[in-house]
């Protein structure tokens, strides 16, 4: 599955697999299907705002567009970070779904849930604020009434026209970081380039396998339905994370930045940081991810994910543990069939210069 962020190229979000009358959303592997193997196929709605092209059906425009996201989806929260590190608040507007997901798959929020001591608190967990809808299936159905794909998240939506611009996470974060330059007051925020021309061959290159082997790596070993699906994938799953790790040791042993390239934010790093963010509190125990956890396994990924989370407010303030954590024990009942949420790790992250103690003691 290629994950190269252009026009016609596929999809990496969990999107696509068509429904037929016997399937359930919740069948993340297809009932009879022996390889055990969860497949991730394409998003359906592939449309493109362009600030280049004058006669582009969607424009880039202030107040035109809403972002519908899940802080629990990794997918969708990578989307919700660049709309901040672009400063698109006041440009494009946003809301959240309720954590949990079941067989009619993501349904919005009452008030009440989203509020401050809410069971779903966030900031903009609330009711549909574009069409009124119950569910986020509705907004594709209204669209498309002939649907039968997943409903997934993000969902750029298009209010002036009534239309879903694109639900694939790589090309809405492709477009929110590129295409509204010309509306963006933030200078800082307007010269934050996460493509750029000079590192694009590596930016694709390091795309392409952290999203086959980390970002879907997790689910193909969650989902997995054989003791050989499983096994296999997760194997390739700590592969990948060796891989990252060996990365950040040299660059961070350069003393030239805490990013993936660096001194420099790219693309890499918002696409990476929703997976690891969720690896201890969520993938370890309930996606079987536990050859090794982050905070005592890989010191190098665990220092470049908490210097994002503590010192880049995008990425903090985009991160709800209790919506990751609820939404993942509470909505796949053929992993955790009594839905039952572990209060662990404590804490959700740690400190910046605060390690566990396995980790202190082999600094001593």
């Amino acid at each position: 599955m290629a994950t190269k962020n252009t026009p016609g190229a596929a999809a990496d979000t969990p999107s696509g697999q068509q429904q037929q009358p016997s399937d359930k959303i919740t069948d993340w592997v297809k009932p009879g299907d022996k390889s055990g193997e969860f497949k991730r196929q394409d998003s359906s709605f592939r449309n493109f705002i362009s600030s280049s092209d004058p006669s582009s059906p969607f424009p880039p425009e202030k107040g035109r567009y809403h972002l519908y996201v899940s802080y629990a989806c990794p997918w969708a929260t990578r989307a919700l970070i660049v709309r901040k590190l672009k400063g698109l608040e006041d440009v494009i507007s946003f809301s959240s779904v309720h954590w949990h997901m079941g067989e009619k798959g993501w349904r919005f929020p009452t008030a009440e849930e989203g509020a401050k001591d809410g069971d779903a608190a966030g900031e903009q967990v609330i009711p549909d604020p574009v069409g009124g809808k119950e569910f986020i299936r509705e907004v594709y159905f209204d669209v498309e009434p002939e649907y039968k794909g997943r409903f997934t998240v993000p969902v750029l939506f298009d209010k002036k026209k009534g239309k879903i611009v694109n639900n694939e996470s790589s090309e809405i974060v492709r477009m929110l970081g590129r295409e509204f330059g010309g509306i963006i007051e933030d200078q800082k925020a307007k010269e934050l380039d996460l493509y750029p021309e000079d590192l694009r061959s590596q930016i694709d290159e390091v795309n392409e396998w952290v999203y086959h082997d980390i970002n879907n790596g997790v689910y193909k070993s969650g989902f997995a339905t054989t003791q050989e699906a499983y096994e296999k994938n997760v194997v390739k799953l700590f592969e990948g994370l060796d891989k990252v790790e060996k990365h950040l040791r040299e660059v961070q042993a350069k003393g030239k930045g805490e990013y993936w390239f660096g001194e420099r934010l790219t693309e890499v790093d918002v696409r990476l940081f929703p997976t690891i963010i969720r690896f201890d509190p969520v993938y370890v125990q309930h996606f079987k991810c536990n050859l090794r956890d982050i905070r005592s396994g890989y010191p190098a990924i665990h220092r470049w994910m908490r210097n994002l989370y503590w010192n880049v407010p995008a990425f903090r303030e985009t991160t709800n543990f209790l919506h990751i954590k609820k939404h993942y024990t509470c909505s796949h009942p053929q992993i955790n069939p009594k839905g039952i949420t572990p209060l662990g790790p404590v804490p959700d992250i740690l400190p910046l210069e605060e390690d566990v103690e396995a980790v202190k003691a082999t600094k001593k």
